[in-house]
């Protein structure tokens, strides 16, 4: 594969210079050009690599144990190969880098660089790019909920400054001063509302600076009682939406539901979710937008593996550290139909089956039997997420007739028909290329080029190396 390349397009990243980064010289690429040829005397391979992760789309052996010794040389031979990818993107000040390699049985090889820009959403499956943004700064609508106002909402009977102060004190004999008063107003004032009560007592009595081997010591303490660690008093933040940042290909297939029995509302985020502790990569909040059965200042996990929602921990932190739990009474957010719908092999078996005027989030995924119509839809008045698996469609272009569509995942196909007939929905906030089934790379960029290109949006940067 040595020679000399020839660079096609190269984007705009050579830091004031005219000549080419490492990123785009053929040297750079060679060792994972030699390890994707694999054997094959002419393929097309496809990948990503960032700066701390990659995907070359290769074979590994599986993992009972008598594979795991090759599986451990190829994920080795796998990261020497990429090392000098990684350098360059760490060079030119670059994330991350999807490829698409043509490799001939002569050893020639076609390199495909192709950086998304600000209109696409990094991917998470190989070299398909991520979502299309079609409007710059535009955010799934649960992103963009706030929570109900519950007319009424109280603390806990359990709910006692007091009485938290002397369990905490009985517990943790001898943990100092804590943090002053002053200390707290400064933290009510940085977030923009006082600490609740409770809250306001945790840190008085525990305290929780950054530095020093007093704080750390106290916070060893503290742990156990609490059940988390408790964060410093200048860490402790709002979870709003904004907070739990997401993708438009998550965010947009989540709803926010919230029963007329649940104790916590199914947000996104909310400004009355103050957050002052962590537990095994998840956050623990005092609550103060309650769900309708709900009490104010109960305590909420935010699951760092969910995207939407918070978890009932218990109704008070003087429940808390009392060790008695709360128990939620609502269905998890989004889990309940009508309002985010699955027609599939296993899950509603046609469309018809899913219309319902509360519908708001349609997935069409793999099932037997012919395309679908999508004429049960028209008209739906909260219908805003529809996606569908390639084949899917009986008439791809009735999408036209969805009114309020934001976000539409189609496959190439699909996306294809509605392009030529000039019938993608003007509605659209973000869209995405289904990749079911595995379509070319190159031909799903193209799509994201011209999604982008229709909204006036920058193009995906490609860089075409040869050699």
């Amino acid at each position: 594969m040595s020679g000399r390349a020839r660079v096609a397009y190269r984007p705009a990243m050579t830091h004031g210079t005219s000549r080419p980064l490492a990123l785009e010289a053929l040297a750079t690429w060679e060792p994972v050009l030699r390890l994707l040829r694999d054997g094959s005397s002419s393929a097309r391979r496809s990948g990503h690599v960032a700066r701390h992760s990659w995907s070359l789309g290769l074979r590994r052996p599986p993992l009972p144990r008598p594979g795991r010794a090759a599986r451990s040389e190829r994920i080795r031979a796998e990261a020497e190969a990429v090392e000098p990818v990684r350098g360059a993107l760490a060079e030119a000040g670059v994330d991350g880098v999807s490829f698409v390699a043509d490799l001939a049985e002569n050893g020639s090889a076609v390199l495909h660089l192709l950086w998304p820009g600000p209109g696409v959403e990094y991917g998470t499956t190989g070299a398909y790019p991520g979502a299309v943004v079609l409007v710059e700064g535009a955010l799934p609508e649960p992103w963009r909920r706030l929570p109900d106002p519950v007319p009424g909402a109280v603390a806990a009977p359990s709910a006692s400054p007091v009485a938290l102060e002397r369990m905490l004190r009985e517990r943790l004999p001898g943990v100092g001063a804590g943090t002053t008063e002053s200390e707290v107003a400064a933290a009510g004032a940085r977030l923009g509302r006082p600490l609740p009560a409770e809250l306001a007592v945790l840190y008085r009595v525990i305290g929780a600076a950054r530095d020093g081997d007093t704080a750390r010591r106290v916070a060893e303490r503290a742990a156990p009682v609490l059940g988390c660690s408790l964060l410093p008093l200048d860490a402790v933040y709002v979870a709003d939406a904004a907070a739990r940042e997401v993708g438009w290909e998550w965010g947009a297939t989540a709803a926010v539901v919230t029963g007329p029995g649940a104790r916590v509302q199914g947000l996104a985020g909310s400004p009355g979710w103050i957050v002052f502790g962590e537990a095994d990569g998840d956050r623990l909040a005092v609550d103060l937008t309650p769900g309708p059965r709900g009490h104010l200042g109960q305590v909420v996990r935010l699951d760092h593996e969910q995207v939407i929602g918070a978890e009932l921990v218990a109704d008070s932190l003087t429940d808390l550290v009392a060790g008695r739990r709360g128990e939620e009474t609502g269905a998890r957010p989004g889990e309940r139909s009508p309002v985010v719908a699955r027609v599939n092999a296993k899950g509603l078996p046609h469309v018809e089956a899913a219309a319902d005027p509360a519908l708001e989030v349609l997935t069409i995924g793999v099932r037997d039997g012919a395309p679908m119509s999508l004429a049960a839809l028209v008209g739906l008045p909260r219908l805003r997420t529809l996606t569908a698996y390639p084949g899917t469609l009986a008439d791809p272009l009735e999408v036209g007739q969805l009114t309020g569509l934001e976000f539409l995942r189609l496959g190439v196909e699909e996306w294809r028909a509605l392009l030529d007939a000039g019938a993608v929905p003007p509605t659209l906030a973000a869209a995405a290329v289904e990749t079911h089934g595995a379509p070319d790379p190159l031909a799903v960029a193209a799509l994201t080029d011209a999604l982008l290109t229709l909204r006036g949006r920058p193009p995906v940067r490609r860089t075409v190396i040869e050699g």
